[in-house]
Order: C-alpha cells, then structure tokens, then sequence
C-alpha cells in the first residue's frame, strides 16, 4: 500500500484459483485476512481517503441529519398489544440510541382495546422489562436479538449481540424481582422459544459456517446440561423453530430454498418427542399452523406440491396425509401464509405486487364462512400483520402504509370487520401527503416480461430530475413500496425514488423468483437496466441524473449493472455488497456457500454453473472502462457478506483504467451486515450516504467548490 494524497493503492499478491480448467489469478484475496495488520492499516486508509473526498458534504450531511432528526418524534410510545395479563409496548427517549421494552397491567380481562397511554405520563403499574441502552453500555455495537416473555409473564428470555457476527449471548430476568438469573447460554442463534410449562425453553446454535444446525432444549436452574433435541446434518438446511399462536406445539423447521420438513412435539411436555409433519421431498417445500374446528386440532398446511403459487389445505394432526384442499393453486395470486386463531383464519398472499390480507371465519358447524379481503383505495398500498399473539383474540391487528403514507396500525374486529385506526407513524413538522405523488409503472424488459416499477416524488418538481432507484431481486424477497421518514430529504430535494421489482424477487409469484435465479440470475440485472432505460426513455430523468442503490444481494445486482450498463447512471452505491460471489460460493466453509447452493447453483460440481456465475461476477468482470462514480460500504464484522467483497472490488476498479472515476469504500469497523447500531449512529449512516447520492446526481449543485445552499437550490 502506498501513502499518498490520492486514493490507497492495495498491493498485489496473486493467488491462484482453479476450477474446471479455469485459471483465475486473484490480486486481492490477501485482504480476506483481517487478522494481518495490512489489511486494517488498508481499510483504515480508504475511510480516510472516503473521508477526505467527502468532506465537503458534511453541512449537507448535518442537514440531513438534523430534517431526520427533527421529523422523528424520539420521545415515542408503541402502540400496546395485549398478552396474558398484560400490555405490551416499547418506549424511546430522546437522545437514547434504543427502545425500552415494557408493560402495564390488564385492569379488565374483557377489554381488548389498548390503552390510550401516553409517552409523557406516568403509566400505572408500568415495569421495564428491558432497557437495551443499559445492555449496550461499553459495547461500540449492540443488537437484541429475542426479547420473549414466559407464558405465565413472569421471565423474560432475551439474546443480546455486541460484535456485529450474529452470535448472540441468552440470557433470562425474572420479572416478579428484577433479578438476573445465574442461567446464560453464548453462542447461539438469536431465537428463543418457551414451552408451556414456562420453565422450559428451545435455542438454536450454530456450525462453523454459521448455519443453524441444532435445536437444543434448556430447563431453567437445572443442574443437567441442555439437551439436543434435533441436529440438522445436510449442510443445505437451516432450523428455526417457534410455537404455535395456541400455545399447544413447538415447531421445528427445517428448510432449504426449495425444500421444508417440519416436526411439532406438545409444548405442555418438557421431555416431549418431536414427530414429522410431512417428511421431506425433494423441490416441495410446505409450512404448517395449528388450528381448531369443530373441537378437532386441525393443521393448515400451505404447499407447493404440484402448485408453484402454493396452496392451502387442511389435515387432522393424527394424520397429515389426510389434506383437503381449502385454496386452489392459482396462477395470479401467490399464497404466502395462513394464520390461525380461535374463531377465524387469516390469509396473506400477493396479488398485482402486493402484499394482501383475507379473513376466514371458522363456523360453529366446522366449516369455513366467506372470505373477506382487507381492502385500501391507493394502487400502492399494503398491508400485512402486526403483532397478533393470542389466539383467544377478538380482533386483527395489521400495518399498512405506502410510498406516501406513513405506516398505520389497526385493529380490524373478526366478528363485525369494523376497522379502527390505532396510529399512524408520526412525521412531525407539518408533513402532507397530498405534497407528493406515488405511483405504479411498468417497463419492458429484453425478453418482453413487464417489471412493475414503483415511484415517488414530490408533486412540483420537474422533470427531468435527479433519481434513485433501488432494487434487491433475490431469495423471493419482496420490496414494498412503504414510507420512510429519512426519504423526505431526497425527495424534498428534488429528488425521485423508485423501486424496480425485478425476478428474483416475489413480487409477482412464485415464477418471478425462479426466473431470477440460477441459470436465470442474468433476469435480475437486465431487468434493473430496463427499467433505468425506461425512466430515462419517458423523461423522468437522465443518466447524468441517474443513481443506484442495492445491498447485500442488491450490492450484487447494482455491481453488475455497472459492469453491463454503467453509462446509463452518474453514481452506485453498494451497501455491504455481495460483489464476489463465485470465490465465496466456491468455498463451502464460508456462511453463503452449500445452504446457497439452491438459490445460485453448486459452481464446484458444476462446470455450467461455474462459468454461468463468473460471466456476472461483479469483481471478475471489472474493465478498462469508464465507470459511475461508485461508493462502496461494508462492515467488517459481517457474517454474511464479508467485508473482503467489497474491499476486492473496490481494489480491482482502482486497478483499473476508470478515467478518473471517484471508487470510495467505506468500512465500519464496529458493525455487523445490518450496519451500525443504535438509532443516531444510523441516522448519521444515512445522512453520509445520502448526501453523496445527491452529490452524485447532482454535481451542479452539489459537486466540490459548488455554491448552493443546504437545502440543495442553487445560490445567486
């Protein structure tokens, strides 16, 4: 590495790689080791180096930070969800980086509507079960992994990290005292579930590669040592494991991205065995929720056997095999989940990109009545569940919002549907909706397939403008167009946002996943590129104007749309990219290798696969081109995605002849995948990042030696 007022240059220590008869000399692997201290001395330098090249930022940074800050309303209460004897609810403070978790008591057993408290009173009876701004005392990093009360309320089971590797510490307060208890378990996943005899709880640990593998059950104050009650072997599978909203089962789930089996064992039994649901098939992957009607325990099985858009059916518990099907497979609508509770049953499924809601009452006869759907009158609305832990409940609570609408929480009655609007997530300041307009558009992809794209913006800017747009695609995880308080300083700036749903999510179905992944990953970034062109082709804005934004897949997928397409934006950043995917899926060791094998392709058996993945490989297609003006940020305790992706890539395009291109890489070095923590810490993290986006877009107004004032009008 050389000291230099310019960018750090990292040296070059060639490393061979070979796989089917492919030779790849890799520079860069050295800074895989962040135990050499030349690898921290690097990354040390290029924050600075990020620093310096984006000094001139800081009072729009500050600006941003305090627009943030000042539409937030810190002093806060959550809206109270009932549980046993109890209500429910978090607490912020102003200046406190984290929520306190706390309770009042029930004053009538027949009241399900929450107490209308307020943040700046005193609360009868109130107990704080947790203060996470106490736990994260003398740590630089903390996350709360579980915070679960014991069935009777009266323990708490809570798993704190304090490094940013997902590895959390358990440990248990009694809530009648106050006290600690001696029991702590380290290492583990950050889940915890209860048995019903409330002494009795179920955690996961993890394997050398960071994958769920054991389900251990622990008794508190029990001299034995924890038992194993389930151990994973096949390296392709993950654990996870709950109970059941009627209290009556622990669930087990073992899953891979295209295959699922499940075993249940009574929760009311400390020593009980766990049997399987359905055993496990190859490509079939199913989920299960307890429910019962006409006396009978019943279980909901939601399948994708011979249904690519899952379907729903029914089977006593004795005998799972015996289904009846209650939702027929179709193709526009993708079943996500069935709830269940006393009296009714809740759908969630997409339809048209969104996320949608139908209540099922369960008849006295043992049957099902009419379903109803839970409707919204804008395009772009969603909703979906909202802490819901009883299963005697007279009432749904669900969340909804949308680009413009700040999230909303209601309570929706099973008996009467009357719906009734709890909260809606204060913006202080004087925010209107109506100053802004969010809509639905469609660009054409290569192939002729139409990318639902979604967009916002303030009502009188014109156009064409400066404009992000963000995109994920992978893992069938689905982007909603929902509010977000920090967006307001771009938009009020000028700025569009949009968000293009591109296969690989699931977004629409179950197809939309699968044409987006393996040998259809290429779909993920062409899409992305269609949609930029489209934005430009229709006048919203211009590739001078134009910005990207993804992270950990979506770093994957903005790392290689600056490869394939990189004169259609003026700048991309790649939030804790995943940039270097074939080294990392190449290596079975590593936590995004064999339980990713289903959603990439084996590169190491499979020479198809292997060279399919290196054509995008956003790191070993770096050219001598000209490239956006590029921020890369990571985190150097990530488990995920390690901070070597990004370091590499960064390296490679230094290397690289980018006609002066700016390449920052921004390295945290007390964080995890999830970036910083604490609410201010990740406040400033946006601020800093958001900042250089407008920058980016905007380099008249914004670029160094620039004249303009902090809210981003030109001066004089």
């Amino acid at each position: 590495m050389t000291e230099t007022l310019g960018p750090p240059t990292a040296k070059r220590v060639d490393s061979r790689r070979e796989h089917h008869g492919d030779v790849f000399v890799d520079p860069y692997e050295w800074l895989r080791d962040k135990a050499d201290p030349d690898v921290i001395a690097y990354l040390e330098a290029e924050n600075d180096y990020a620093d310096r090249m984006t000094a001139h930022l800081e009072p729009l940074r500050q600006k941003i930070f305090d627009e943030i800050k000042s539409r937030t309303k810190e002093t806060d209460l959550s809206v109270p969800t009932r549980q046993g004897d109890w209500w429910y609810y978090a607490r912020t403070f102003e200046g406190k980086q984290y929520r306190v978790q706390c309770r009042c008591p029930i004053t009538d057993p027949d009241d399900w509507d929450p107490p209308l408290l307020d943040e700046n009173t005193e609360i009868p009876g109130e107990q704080v079960l947790l203060d996470s701004n106490a736990e994260a005392e003398g740590h630089e990093f903390f996350a709360l992994g579980a915070a679960t009360v014991s069935l009777d309320g009266n323990l708490l089971a809570y798993s704190v990290d304090t490094v940013g590797d997902e590895r959390y510490t358990l440990r248990f307060k009694d809530l009648r005292t106050g006290e600690l208890l001696d029991d702590e378990i380290a290492d583990i996943a950050a889940g915890v579930t209860w048995a019903a005899d409330n002494r009795t709880v179920y955690y996961l640990t993890l394997d050398p590669a960071h994958r769920p593998d054991k389900v251990w059950r622990y008794r508190l104050g029990s001299p034995a040592p924890a038992e194993l009650v389930y151990h994973e072997p096949d390296e392709r599978f993950w654990l996870g494991a709950g109970l059941t909203r009627s209290e009556k089962y622990v669930i087990i789930a073992a899953g891979s991205s295209i295959t699922t089996e499940i075993r249940y064992a009574e929760s009311a039994d400390p020593q009980a065995q766990f049997t399987v649901v359905l055993p496990r098939r190859e490509g079939v992957e199913y989920s299960v929720e307890h429910a019962v009607v006409d006396g009978q325990d019943r279980f909901l099985i939601l399948h994708n056997d011979g249904a690519v858009n899952f379907t729903l059916s029914e089977a006593p518990v004795s005998d799972p095999t015996r289904q009846r099907t209650l939702i027929a497979h179709r193709d526009d609508v993708r079943l996500d989940g069935v709830d269940a509770f006393a009296g009714h049953l809740v759908v969630t499924y997409r339809r048209a990109a969104l996320p949608r809601i139908q209540l099922w009452p369960i008849d006295s006869d043992g049957g099902y009545g009419e379903p109803d759907e839970i409707s919204f009158d804008s395009e772009l609305m969603w909703a979906g569940l909202a802490g819901n832990p009883n299963w005697e409940s007279p009432k749904l609570r669900i969340r909804a919002g949308s680009l413009v609408t700040p999230a909303q929480i209601y309570d929706i009655d099973f008996r009467t549907g009357e719906r009734t609007l709890l909260r809606e997530q204060p913006v202080l300041g004087g925010y209107r909706p109506s100053d802004y307009v969010e809509r639905r558009d469609w660009a054409l992809a290569d192939d002729g397939t139409r990318v639902p794209v979604s967009i916002v913006h303030r009502a009188d800017i014109e156009f064409p403008a400066p404009a992000l747009l963000y995109g994920y695609g992978a893992y069938e995880i689905c982007t909603d167009p929902s509010f977000s308080i920090a967006r307001l300083s771009l938009l009020d700036r000028g700025m569009a946002f949009v968000i293009a749903h591109v296969r690989g999510g699931g977004e629409m179905g179950r197809l939309w996943y699968e044409h987006g992944k393996l040998l259809q990953k290429k779909n993920t970034f062409t899409d992305f590129v269609a949609v930029a062109r489209h934005l430009v082709d229709s006048g919203l804005t211009t590739p001078r104007q134009l910005v990207a934004l993804g992270g950990s897949a979506g770093g994957l997928l903005v790392g290689a749309v600056a490869n394939l397409a990189p004169e259609l934006f003026a700048g991309i950043l790649a939030q804790v990219p995943f940039v270097d995917p074939l080294t990392t899926i190449l290596d079975p060791s590593l936590p995004l290798t064999v339980t990713e094998w289903d959603e990439w392709g084996n590169p190491l058996s499979d020479s198809e696969v292997y060279w399919y993945m290196k054509s995008y490989s956003p790191y070993e297609n770096v050219s001598d081109k000209r490239y956006p003006a590029i921020l890369a940020m990571t985190s150097l305790n990530d488990t995920r995605v390690y901070y070597v992706e990004p370091a590499k890539w960064v390296a490679a395009l230094r290397h690289a002849d980018t006609d002066g291109t700016e390449i920052l890489l921004k390295t945290q070095m007390n964080a995890g995948h999830g970036g910083v923590s604490g609410r201010y810490k990740s406040w400033k993290e946006t601020a800093f990042q958001y900042a250089w986006l407008l920058a980016a877009a905007d380099r008249d107004r914004y670029g160094r030696g620039q004249e303009h004032d902090l809210d981003g009008r030109p001066q004089g």
